[in-house]
């Protein structure tokens, strides 16, 4: 690994000041899962403004510019393009102008991150040689995304990556990163699912003529935990929630279908597919004792694997954030049962190394305060979540940055 230089976390103001312009502009201008044209547009516009050519509506409304720079590696730095339908909550002065819909997983921050990290990329092209690819991802909170991205071409068109690149905020102090204890999990694998329980709707005065899909659903909503309190060793971490449960409209009436979502998280596949399995006996079981005329039905709305970035890709990823912020800014990440889409651009058995690191993004005072017994952290997807642009964006856009560069030096372990 040689030494990276030009890449400390003060980023010059040039740089800083375009991309937090951009993350602001994001902020206020969310846009939901698979609906992202106007961010496509602001993300594309700053890839051309550097350099890259440009293509858009790559798996829907996904970006890909590409800057090449001669013969050596390819290397690949993925952003997501999506907010979420939460309401926001912040009070900042650039919260979000639209209606129910938020930027509360960050997906600004790294894209304005990634687009910072390109212009010193760009600036710096005496010092790395290959082709850089900068990938905008939609619809990363539905898991659609980067398999979407990948069936239209991604690789074929521009070129298997040899290293993939991603970080996350996450609540930590701002101006830090953590990486994977590893060799091992990050995050969880997960498989969403709508569960169809079909009854026979009819008078709520006159119960006895109809069968009730709520009572089955609800039972089933009830005995879904028991998959993981009474069917899962307690040494497993096995997730199981309902996120959503819709059937009829009016107190007075039994409608005829009873609707349920739900996503299962867990760090193997073979726990997946068992807890899977387990979610439609225990749903089948319940409508047969409620005897509904159908069987229910059950549509897998998204999977994704178990993110475990490369060990090597990501000791050597360590060692420049090391180097850049000081080992006291870098930190372990345990294992969590939060899911990424990911994992599917390094899944297709072609060689390809991933390394994924989380990004800081909480200020001073917030932290000591929450440290202190006051005011608790607000989460990822939490109406209150509000980075510290100011330490965190120049912190995202280094971390990026000299990841990167060592990834282009063929004299590292994993470079080209």
């Amino acid at each position: 690994m040689r030494e990276v230089t030009g890449t400390t976390s003060a980023v010059p103001r040039d740089v800083l000041r375009p991309a937090v312009e951009l993350y602001l502009d994001l902020h206020a201008h969310p846009e939901l899962s698979g609906a992202e044209s106007r961010t496509a547009g602001r993300f594309a516009a700053h890839l051309e403004q550097h350099g890259c050519t440009v293509t858009r509506g790559v798996g829907g409304h996904g970006v890909v510019g590409v800057l090449r720079n001669g013969p050596g590696p390819t290397v690949m730095l993925r952003t997501e393009l999506d907010a979420l339908p939460v309401t926001e909550r912040t009070g900042l002065p650039y919260a979000s102008t639209v209606p129910g819909v938020m930027h509360a997983c960050g997906h600004d921050l790294h894209m304005a991150a990634a687009a910072g990290a390109l212009t010193q990329l760009s600036r710096a092209r005496d010092t790395w040689r290959g082709t850089l690819l900068v990938v905008g991802q939609p619809a990363e909170e539905t898991l659609l995304g980067a398999r979407a991205m990948l069936a239209d071409g991604l690789y074929e068109r521009f070129g298997t990556p040899e290293v993939v690149l991603a970080q996350h905020t996450a609540p930590m102090p701002a101006g830090t990163v953590a990486h994977g204890r590893g060799p091992g999990p990050l995050m969880a694998g997960s498989t969403a699912m709508d569960v169809i329980i079909h009854g026979r709707g009819g008078h709520a005065g006159t119960p006895q003529l109809t069968v009730d899909p709520v009572l089955a659903g609800a039972a089933a909503v009830l005995r879904l935990q028991t998959i993981v309190s009474r069917e899962t060793s307690p040494a497993e971490q096995v997730v199981l929630s309902v996120g959503s449960f819709h059937a009829g409209e009016r107190g007075n009436v039994i409608p005829d279908d009873a609707e349920l979502s739900l996503c299962v998280r867990a760090f193997s596949d073979a726990a997946l597919q068992r807890v899977t399995a387990a979610v439609e006996r225990i749903v089948r079981a319940e409508c047969a004792a409620s005897g509904c005329p159908k069987d229910p039905e059950f549509i897998v709305t998204a999977r994704s694997p178990v993110l475990v970035p490369d060990a090597d890709t990501t000791a050597a990823v360590r060692r420049v954030h090391e180097e850049l912020f000081g080992a006291h800014r870098v930190a372990d990440w345990p294992a969590t049962t939060a899911t990424e889409d990911f994992p599917w651009f390094g899944a297709g058995g072609d060689g390809v190394r991933t390394a994924y690191w989380m990004l800081g993004v909480t200020g001073v005072r917030q932290w000591r305060t929450a440290l202190a017994g006051g005011e608790p952290l607000p989460s990822n997807h939490s109406p209150g979540f509000a980075p510290d642009v100011r330490t965190a964006l120049p912190t995202g856009i280094a971390a990026m940055t000299g990841a990167a560069l060592d990834a282009f030096d063929a004299r590292s372990p994993w470079g080209g």
